[in-house]
Formats: C-alpha cells, structure tokens, sequence
C-alpha cells in the first residue's frame, strides 16, 4: 500500500515539474516575456500617467515626543534578575 503510495506521489511531483517546464518554455510565455522587457518604459509610463495626485494635507500634523525620556527616573535600578526573585 505504501509502494502505491509512494509511486502515485512521485508521479504527481513529476507530472507537476514537467507542467511547468511546458509552460514556461512554451513561445507564447516566452513571446510575452520578451514584449514586456523590450516595452517595460512605455507599460510604465500608460501605468503612471492614471495614477491620481494626491492633494499634501500633512503640514504640521506630527509632533515629536520626548516626554518617555522625562519621564524615566534614571533613580531606579533596572535588572532582570531582581524581577524574579
């Protein structure tokens, strides 16, 4: 039952990796990987010229915090070992 098994996965596995070959080595994927890398400044530049502008709205909006700073007493002493006992 396991030699079944064993063979039926195996021939999965196999039949897997040569789908994959095929369509990668098919013309018609390596026809569209060329166009695409021949042509990729003209894709870009139809793809960028739909993108909207944003209006900036973001004029004093973050503010640093220092207070985590104030805050710590360097007075106290910090060790992991004191947290067990």
């Amino acid at each position: 039952m396991i030699k079944i098994f064993n063979s039926l996965i195996f021939l999965l596995v196999i039949s897997y990796l040569f789908s994959i070959y095929k369509y990668y080595s098919s013309s018609k994927n390596i026809d569209n990987k060329n166009y695409n890398r021949l042509n990729i400044e003209k894709i870009l530049s139809k793809q960028i010229s739909n993108l909207p502008i944003l209006k900036d709205d973001t004029n004093n909006i973050i503010e640093f915090n220092d207070s985590p700073k104030s805050d710590i007493k360097s007075d106290k002493r910090r060790s992991f070992w004191e947290l067990i006992k």
